[in-house]
């Protein structure tokens, strides 16, 4: 199999729609359209019934004011909650939505996506099978191939087991020594770095390395011009509105 390549633009929108819509809904995705901005980084989680979920973290509180563990809870539960009102009472009623459902809305508008897979504590290999089968099955012929990343190794690997075809890179915090081997054990064709941790030299070890390389998350047009010029392939950012013009 020929090793895919880096599949993302140089501007991506974090969570959907970064600070302009609430994070991981489907409204975020047309907000981030109308900047302009034509790529998405969003967060996937398995539900108590093992049903993958677009959500970031693995308490429903923080986002729908209401408590409960999304890895025990049933999917009516979750669906019904309401995920815009936390940001502002226009987006009142806004839900959590399915990851199926954001695979077809992505696809719909042309986004896209860089599917963070984000295992709850002891779900790394069903969330990567999960995440990665749905992935594959959702974006079957389509020219742009979504990005699987994560930082669990083991739920890249899991995800490289059920769909080797699609692109995968390892989410670290600074990057490591070894990070050709670190990559090279998940298959995958790049790295996602905290770019407050990265400079030139860096990423120049990088790309010689033949990877990609990308960065979350900037909101500052000059620090991701700087990067980007510095060799970056891609910036997430939370401020579309902000960085469009560097896409």
């Amino acid at each position: 199999m020929v090793k895919a390549s880096w599949p993302l633009p140089r501007v991506v929108t974090h969570r959907c729609g970064g600070t302009l819509a609430p994070e991981n809904t489907l409204i975020g995705l047309e907000f981030t359209l109308a900047h302009h901005v034509a790529a998405v980084e969003f967060d996937v989680m398995l539900s108590g019934e093992g049903t993958p979920i677009v959500i970031h973290d693995e308490d429903l509180l923080r986002t729908t004011g209401q408590p409960g563990v999304v890895a025990q809870a049933a999917d009516a539960e979750i669906l019904q909650r309401d995920a815009g009102r936390w940001h502002s009472a226009r987006f009142a009623g806004e839900r959590i939505p399915l990851f199926a459902d954001a695979i077809v809305r992505c696809r719909a508008l042309g986004i896209v996506a860089n599917v963070e897979i984000k295992p709850a504590e002891g779900f790394d290999v069903a969330t990567g099978e999960a995440a990665a089968r749905l992935a594959a099955k959702g974006w079957l012929g389509a020219q742009a191939q979504p990005l699987l990343s994560s930082f669990s190794p083991v739920a890249l690997q899991a995800a490289m087991n059920v769909a080797p075809e699609l692109p995968r890179a390892l989410l670290v915090d600074a990057v490591p020594e070894d990070f050709a081997a670190a990559v090279a054990a998940v298959g995958g064709v790049g790295l996602v770095c905290n770019g407050r941790r990265l400079d030139a030299a860096t990423i120049v070890r990088v790309k010689t390395a033949g990877l990609g390389l990308g960065i979350y998350t900037e909101n500052d047009p000059e620090r991701a011009r700087q990067l980007l010029d510095w060799g970056v392939d891609s910036v997430i950012t939370d401020r579309p509105d902000l960085l469009a013009h560097l896409a």
